[in-house]
């Protein structure tokens, strides 16, 4: 998986979703945290489909954090999800765990990056 030029957090996105919102920093804390519980849940359902290689399990979380990421700006992990999902709807179970590894690295280095951008609690 090629994630050359895919930045943890993309800033103009999140500039764009800001200007979208007023300037409401508080708005956007409560999305970001929205998120991050939601992403959460999925995050763990998509390691627990890819431990079991379980492509038809795996489609649902990864296809949810893609978008939901790609929306604030997380563009590497929605690249990342974004194979995963094709995995899965391709029956590609050989690749679910490595995929599923580079996806958690990437959920972790973007909560980091949420919090060094101020938008976590």
């Amino acid at each position: 998986m090629n994630l050359d030029g895919e930045p943890v957090l993309d800033e103009a996105v999140l500039a764009d979703l800001r200007a979208s919102v007023g300037d409401d920093q508080e708005f956007m804390v409560e999305l970001v945290e929205t998120y991050v519980t939601e992403g959460t849940a999925n995050m763990d359902s998509l390691l627990a489909a890819a431990a079991a290689q379980d492509c038809a399990a795996i489609v649902r979380p990864a296809h949810t954090l893609k978008s939901t990421s790609a929306s604030l700006g997380a563009m590497r992990l929605s690249a990342i999800c974004r194979a995963i999902e094709q995995a899965g709807r391709d029956a590609r179970p050989e690749t679910l765990r490595e995929d599923a590894d580079l996806a958690r690295e990437a959920w972790e280095a973007t909560l980091v990056a949420f919090g060094e951008a101020g938008l976590r609690a």
